[in-house]
């Protein structure tokens, strides 16, 4: 029987749930009015009247999670959660849709990208609101529209420029959706007078409009859960599945969703999430650069938790490594496939060795996950799509290798947490600068995910950016020339990295750009001493003052 930790959840009512308004602070444009109805608002709004407290009420539990961390608690296995870790217990099958998902493809809802992923050949493309996506209400709301379409196959694009023009082809990859984390809002929307959860109004609309159409067409509501921290997040995910379903008439186990262990805590309760979710679970993946992010992100205040260059923190080594065999490990033996991470790297044009040497990267990459054991991977371009998949193809003859059950792998919660060696320098240190510029600019004017120095960043490759300048600089990093990593230097360096990005753009482009404003914000994230704990909190306030 499962233990008291997994006892029935809170009333799914909270207690003083208010009757009142629902207010949009936005503009519309035409679609809108199709999505937006009273009916779908309404169920956003039941939504969030039943679950937002305890959305506030968990990321309450984060804050005072990350202060034993700063007074140097460290995670380890919950030995009380006896049932959900030791017992014998499978999540419930996957759909047809789901056996096989060797290549995904990922990327935000702009419409023709859209077309473009569905379209490349990849089993699955997951539609990404969250860390690829800058949430302008355009953009939201725009790919809301997108998505509706290409489920119901109208879904069209033509260039503006070129002129060319874009459809669905007849086999297209099986669609999941990312909602926004926990931490985020949406307000622009209102209910009660208080802003929406960013994760409910993204979810909750999707679902009320599409969950039915996609089940005619043989799918089903798929998603993916980002940035949950441990089994209480995944337990109030499953009780609003539980509702949501019940609300349109669904049985249970309708919803699948894959969750994204992106962060060192979830990493040791991965059975827990499992568990939880287990009527709805479409198993685990391996979110590494947010969970690099992470790992800097929960141990700030450790010395000796200082990492070396990003470039450096590749996935063979052992922290990362131990957490992509603990997650094929996991998921097997509850019947779950295991999804391994993205490779940002991207084809280079005009440079056919740089082009030949990214593509050489990629598979060595998806060849130590397919050998790993992992049920398939994710890739940022179409071009990379075949070359996962002849890695797969290869390696795992199967739909999928849920059946090897990996009882050798052994991994300690020392592996997890054993800090890897590299070099520290002011190249990498310039790169992280650079990065953090070039994406926030990016991101300041409704562009989620963007390509720079050959690699495709979004929120999560910049996270590591920012929050290792402020990592080195909290602790005097030394660099391997004997430098310290202090406020002269990284403001020299932020300095010369604006110039140069002006340099790049060019003076008529420039009158247009948001690099001074992004150099601003980034110098702000990494030089005050409270860590914040996502860019994308503080830059989501300077798109609200944008009217965005």
């Amino acid at each position: 029987m499962p233990d008291a930790l997994f006892a029935p959840s809170a009333p799914r009512l909270s207690p003083d749930a208010p009757v009142g308004r629902i207010e949009i602070r936005a503009a519309s444009k035409p679609g809108y009015d199709v999505l937006l109805t009273p009916a779908a608002l309404a169920f956003v709004a039941d939504l969030e009247r039943r679950f937002g407290w305890r959305r506030r009420y968990l990321l309450e539990k984060r804050v005072e999670r990350q202060a034993r961390l700063d007074a140097g608690e460290k995670p380890a296995f919950n030995p009380a959660c006896g049932y959900a870790r030791h017992e014998e217990w499978t999540v419930e099958p996957q759909p047809a849709a789901l056996r096989d998902r060797r290549v995904e493809i990922t990327g935000p809802v702009e419409r023709k990208m859209i077309i473009n992923a569905l379209n490349s050949g990849a089993q699955v493309f997951m539609a990404d609101f969250e860390d690829s996506n800058a949430p302008t209400w355009a953009n939201v709301m725009d790919g809301q529209v997108n998505l509706r379409d290409a489920i119901r196959r109208t879904i069209t694009h033509i260039d503006p420029i070129s002129g060319k023009h874009y459809a669905l082809n007849d086999k297209v990859a099986v669609l999941m959706v990312r909602p926004r984390g926990w931490h985020l809002e949406e307000k622009h929307v209102l209910i009660d007078g208080r802003p929406v959860s960013a994760a409910l109004f993204d979810f909750g609309l999707y679902f009320f409009h599409n969950a039915h159409e996609l089940l005619t067409r043989g799918s089903g509501p798929y998603f993916y859960l980002p940035k949950i921290e441990g089994r209480a997040e995944a337990r109030l995910w499953n009780d609003i599945f539980l509702h949501a379903q019940d609300c349109l008439g669904m049985p249970a186990g309708t919803i699948k969703a894959t969750v994204l262990i992106e962060s060192i805590l979830a990493a040791f309760e991965m059975d827990e999430i499992l568990y939880e979710l287990r009527c709805h679970s479409a198993g685990l993946n391996c979110g590494r650069w947010d969970y690099i992010f992470s790992f800097i992100k929960k141990f700030r205040n450790d010395p000796n938790a200082v990492l070396p260059d990003r470039a450096a923190i590749t996935m063979d080594k052992a922290f990362l490594n131990a957490y992509s065999r603990l997650a094929v490990k996991t998921c097997h033996r509850r019947g779950a496939p295991a999804i391994g991470g993205m490779a940002a790297y991207i084809p280079v044009k005009d440079d056919p060795v740089a082009n030949d040497r990214a593509f050489a990267q990629v598979r060595a990459d998806k060849e130590r996950e397919a050998r790993n054991g992992h049920d398939g991977t994710w890739v940022a371009h179409p071009a990379l799509v075949p070359v996962a998949r002849e890695v797969f193809d290869d390696l795992m003859r199967t739909p999928n290798q849920i059946h090897a059950t990996c009882h050798d792998v052994r991994v300690t919660a020392e592996d997890l947490l054993a800090i890897p060696q590299g070099p520290r320098t002011e190249a990498g240190l310039r790169q992280n600068v650079a990065v953090g510029i070039g994406y926030i600019e990016a991101w300041l004017r409704g562009q989620g995910c963007v390509p720079l120095f050959n690699l495709m960043e979004d929120a999560a490759t910049a996270e590591i950016s920012r929050a290792q300048v402020w990592q080195w600089l909290r602790h005097g990093a030394r660099l391997d020339d004997g430098r310290v990593v202090d406020h002269a230097l990284v403001e020299r360096i932020i300095e010369e990295e604006l110039a140069a990005w002006i340099g790049r753009v060019g003076e008529v482009a420039l009158a247009h750009s948001r690099h001074e404003e992004a150099a601003r914000l980034f110098s702000e994230l990494v030089f005050q001493h409270r860590f914040a704990e996502f860019l994308t909190l503080p830059a989501y306030d300077r798109l609200m003052e944008t009217g965005s």
